[in-house]
């Protein structure tokens, strides 16, 4: 997230509602990232290790066999789908909250950068009025 969209996220949240949506988004991104850093930690630690095993002339059937559980794919698989599901709903909650703030489509196209066509969609997956 930018600057001024960062800016605009704290400022609403210090005089929103616990239940605001973006608020909420917002707190689950954080958890996401959160265990995106941990996973991130393993998935580092399992590169590293299945490099040098490489570098030492294992395959690569061996170098899977002998990986801990779950596999460094899998760890980078699970980091990249919660960010994908944690960022929709902050974008849709975002782009829904600034919606009706008065902001039009176009103005929220240009902050999100993105075409007015996406945030149209977006505010229809929002269940918000485009």
């Amino acid at each position: 997230m930018d600057i001024a969209l960062q800016s605009w996220a704290v400022s609403r949240s210090a005089a929103a509602p616990h239940d605001d949506a973006v608020l909420l988004a917002l707190s689950g991104l954080v958890d996401a990232l959160r265990e995106n850093i941990a996973s991130n930690e393993e998935a580092v630690a399992r590169a590293q290790s299945a490099i040098e095993q490489r570098r030492s002339g294992a395959d690569y059937r061996t170098i899977v066999e002998r990986s801990d559980e779950p596999l460094l794919i899998e760890l980078v698989t699970g980091n990249t789908r919660r960010l994908m599901i944690h960022g929709a709903r902050l974008r849709r909650a975002l782009a829904a909250a600034l919606h009706e703030e008065g902001l039009t489509m176009e103005q929220i196209a240009t902050l999100f950068g993105v075409t007015r066509q996406r945030i149209s969609a977006i505010l229809r997956e929002a269940g918000t009025e485009a």
